[in-house]
């Protein structure tokens, strides 16, 4: 194939959990079309995503989706300039929809193929929404990661904290599911601790007051079964939602400790008044993001958190860190692999074992 890089829409694909997703991206950081679909429904009566069914669901529907994407943004695929899918992490049998399908388009259309890191995709999010300029510190959290990064470049990010067991949004639906708030977990937890006590329950703040920036919630999530024992049959829906705020207080306190740490490390290399971003599907999170932006402010940083529609798992972010490759000539041939695990700072996955688990 003889793609050569040029200036256009990119078309992005994402395919690495439960959400088939296309959208097309304007190098003016134009959103030209952006279209999920969910798959909650088939993964519902299990209480978490089924991989098999992930992958098969994918097969079934991207064609449309794509097809979808394209006539909203009314274009054909020879108006692209190339085409970007996630190659990873994720789940490898959706990933590997979704990057075989890209390849295919773009081998067909001489495009240029551009396999896109997922956390890169969350990451440069702020980019496409806001403009924020690099260096900027990174707080990445969502049901699979829960990381603090400086991200300088594309390509270019530093890992300055992980977690070392739960992922945040792993432990918010796990949390969920021991108190049966239903399916997805996150967001239904959110909806009880708005009505609930936070104060009621006395839970631990995980790492809080430790060195360094890394982060733990297993701990947490141990806490909140032992409550869940305690009460019994008191657990009505008011303790319920009390138990709820009282975990959401919990993680909040934890993350701006965490990042609090980080971002003085942050500011030590690269001084004041740069940006915080926060992205990742526990970044819609409206509670912790006001205890972020809080965060932020106390610090003299612009605070960044995308929209809601773009922290959860969407293509718009694919076609723009597509965008930004292209932009830079850091195309991939159609050899690319797709992988499961992938790295943001390979020298970080290296040195910290439980950080390359997560990664």
């Amino acid at each position: 194939m003889d793609a050569r890089p040029k200036s256009g829409p990119v078309l992005g694909i994402e395919t690495s959990c439960d959400e088939t997703a296309a959208a097309v991206v304007a190098p003016d950081r134009r959103i030209l079309s952006n279209v999920v679909l969910s798959q909650l429904d088939e993964h519902r009566i299990y209480g978490g995503v089924v991989p098999e069914i992930a992958a098969r669901a994918h097969l079934d529907h991207l064609d449309s989706v794509i097809a979808q994407a394209m006539s909203d943004a009314n274009l054909g695929f020879p108006d692209l300039a190339g085409v970007a899918a996630t190659g990873g992490p994720g789940l490898i049998g959706g990933v590997l929809v979704g990057a075989t399908t890209a390849k295919a388009i773009a081998m067909v259309h001489n495009l240029a193929f551009m396999g896109i890191n997922h956390l890169e995709g969350h990451a440069l999010t702020a980019r496409l929404t806001d403009g924020i300029e690099y260096p900027y510190l990174l707080l990445l959290v969502s049901g699979g990661h829960c990381q603090l990064l400086a991200v300088e470049g594309v390509g270019r990010y530093r890992r300055l904290g992980t977690t070392i067991d739960d992922a945040a949004g792993e432990a918010f639906d796990k949390t969920a599911k021991l108190m049966g708030l239903g399916y997805p977990g996150g967001p239904a937890l959110e909806r009880a601790a708005e009505r609930g006590d936070a104060t009621r329950f006395d839970l631990p703040r995980p790492m809080v007051g430790r060195p360094g920036c890394d982060f733990s919630f297993s701990g947490l999530k141990t806490a909140v079964r032992r409550r869940v024992e305690e009460l019994g049959d008191g657990l009505d829906d008011q303790a319920k939602a009390d138990l709820a705020a009282s975990f959401q207080v919990a993680v909040a306190a934890s993350l701006v400790d965490r990042s609090g740490r980080a971002i003085a490390l942050f500011e030590a290399e690269h001084g004041t008044g740069r940006g915080f971003v926060v992205a990742g599907g526990v970044a819609a999170n409206k509670a912790l993001r006001a205890a972020l932006a809080g965060l932020a402010e106390r610090h003299g940083m612009v605070f960044v958190a995308p929209p809601l529609a773009l922290c959860t798992d969407n293509a718009a972010m694919i076609a723009w860190a597509g965008q930004e490759r292209l932009a830079l000539g850091m195309v991939d041939g159609l050899d690319f692999r797709p992988r499961p695990r992938w790295p943001l700072d390979p020298e970080a996955a290296r040195s910290i074992g439980a950080g390359a688990v997560k990664a």
